[in-house]
């Protein structure tokens, strides 16, 4: 597989379903959608599918997020000497920096309608005119976006444009919570706290086996951005020393600064607890949430707002059954083990609507 393996780590099985979308798409010439919650590593796969193909060109990346809408145009397409206050050069845009490379644009849906117009015409002829130039310049470029929001309903909104849409929906690539890698985890703390340059090597903490069955636990919100945030915590309060499940559930995920007296206890306490060597084994047997793992909710958090919780739970398996059932309400309603009628009634409380066929 080469390098992918360093960019995309994991032996999950979604972690290779991920591998494998990526090698597939990566020497076409077809735009890329990488959507997933916010932490993921969306970026990282966007740099795995430029170094599969193998273009000559750079990887340029543009966060349309971080950018303000007034100069987002300049950045993407450059302007001419003299096209604004403060023009004083000529300057090529992101969009023509990649050419015979790839171009990344991360959150595309913040871009701006107006440019969005204007992205829709040069993906169909790819050609670019800097702003307050005349003439059109050709560019040949793979377009690879992402996004965490929802277009659809941002296009429901008058947000996004629907053509512009299904031009940069031709692959869609879905990036995996951590939440359905846990059998990763082991690998990505030894792997980012390898990269982490932040202190000498021969100090890094040690996790025991009941830490990853800790962190295994954890339902990870902010994905591997997250988990990456909590070993730099641990590289700060566990320098060079070991790290168990009450460090972890205490010190990292609650930040509570340990101390020194009950850190020694703790360690000499890790050598006699249970350990399993589930995780070890790429047991991927719970793939999905049970209620049993809502149990040690409360070792991590400090509350739960469970109405609102369980109504988000409720609404999105009645989409996906809709989904899946091509909006027929009663083969919905077989796949939940629900009354038609009950299907119906919760439809319209939740105001869901259903897909066309």
């Amino acid at each position: 597989m080469g390098d992918i393996n360093k960019l995309i780590i994991g032996k999950s099985a979604a972690a290779k379903e991920l591998k494998r979308l990526i090698q597939l798409v990566a020497p076409s010439s077809a735009t890329v959608l990488v959507q997933g919650e916010t932490g993921t590593g969306k970026e990282l796969v966007a740099r795995a599918i430029h170094d599969e193909s193998k273009r000559r060109g750079n990887l340029i990346a543009v966060n349309c997020a971080a950018i303000p809408s007034e100069l987002l145009e300049s950045e993407l397409f450059g302007h001419e000497k003299g096209a604004f206050t403060g023009a004083v050069n000529s300057r090529a845009g992101r969009i023509e920096q990649a050419n015979d490379g790839t171009l990344f644009l991360d959150e595309i849906g913040d871009m701006p309608i107006s440019l969005q117009s204007k992205l829709l015409r040069v993906l169909e002829s790819k050609n670019i005119q800097r702003v307050g130039g005349n003439g059109e310049k050709n560019v040949d470029f793979r377009l690879v976006c992402a996004t965490h929001q929802n277009l659809q309903a941002k296009i429901d909104g008058g947000e996004f444009r629907s053509d512009l849409y299904y031009r940069i929906n031709v692959f869609p690539v879905e990036v995996p919570n951590l939440s359905v890698r846990i059998v990763d985890i082991p690998l990505l703390v030894d792997v980012l706290l390898d990269q982490m340059e932040t202190f000498d090597p021969k100090f890094k903490p040690i996790f025991d086996q009941t830490a990853f069955e800790a962190l295994s636990k954890y339902d990870w919100p902010g994905n591997i951005r997250e988990l990456k945030n909590v070993l730099e915590r641990a590289s700060v309060l566990f320098r060079g020393k070991n790290v168990n499940s009450e460090n972890v559930k205490q010190n990292l995920i609650k930040l509570k600064a340990p101390i020194e007296e009950e850190q020694a206890a703790l360690w000499e306490a890790s050598g006699s607890l249970t350990q399993t060597d589930a995780l070890f084994q790429g047991d991927e047997t719970q793939q999905l949430p049970t209620a049993e793992n809502f149990r040690s909710w409360f070792e991590f958090h400090s509350f739960i707002d469970m109405r609102r919780h369980l109504r988000d739970i409720e609404i999105v398996l009645i989409e996906a059954a809709l989904e899946k059932t091509n909006g027929m309400v009663g083969q919905a309603s077989d796949l939940l083990k629900i009354r038609r009628t009950t299907l119906i009634e919760k439809i319209k409380k939740f105001v869901i609507e259903k897909p066309m066929n």
